[in-house]
């Protein structure tokens, strides 16, 4: 199971993505371009320590990350309020790459299209959107849920 972003704005949201992935043991990918630096002080505040902790890759355009993606076999879920599959009803695969648009924006028609499933989160009548941190978190916890890969608990 994997996480891609498409053209991040937000460096808060993205930290916070990304210190999932490091706590669910998922890899994760940045499709460019972001609307933040790496190197911005609020990406890094959101990730904390946990950037060291994850697989993450950057991808310098839609192009690079759908050519990796293809050679590499990995179906891709795009999450969108145009879904029409609920997320609960999807059936996940272990090497799926959940993928979850700009926060301003979503994704582009032909970003959408190259999706092999469009999946939604349902969510109350008259509100437009979850925060994407909060969409990849339920999303991410389904699929793993699903495919038996949940990180094992520890009392520590």
């Amino acid at each position: 199971m994997q996480i891609a972003l498409y053209q991040p704005d937000i460096p808060q949201n993205t930290g916070t993505i990304l210190r999932l992935c490091a706590c669910m043991g998922v890899a994760a990918h940045i499709i460019e371009p972001a609307g933040f630096a790496v190197s911005d002080r609020n990406f890094r505040r959101s990730g904390m320590d946990y950037l060291d902790q994850v697989d993450w890759r950057r991808h310098d355009s839609w192009t690079q990350f759908e050519e990796w993606r293809r050679s590499a076999g990995h179906r891709l879920v795009l999450f969108t309020t145009k879904g029409a599959t609920p997320y609960l009803d999807f059936r996940y695969q272990a090497s799926d790459i959940l993928l979850f648009g700009r926060e301003s924006a979503g994704v582009p028609q032909g970003v959408a299209e190259a999706a092999d499933a469009r999946v939604v989160i349902p969510i109350r009548p008259g509100l437009r959107s979850l925060n994407v941190a909060m969409a990849a978190a339920v999303a991410l916890g389904e699929a793993l849920r699903q495919t038996g890969a949940t990180p094992a608990h520890t009392s520590d």
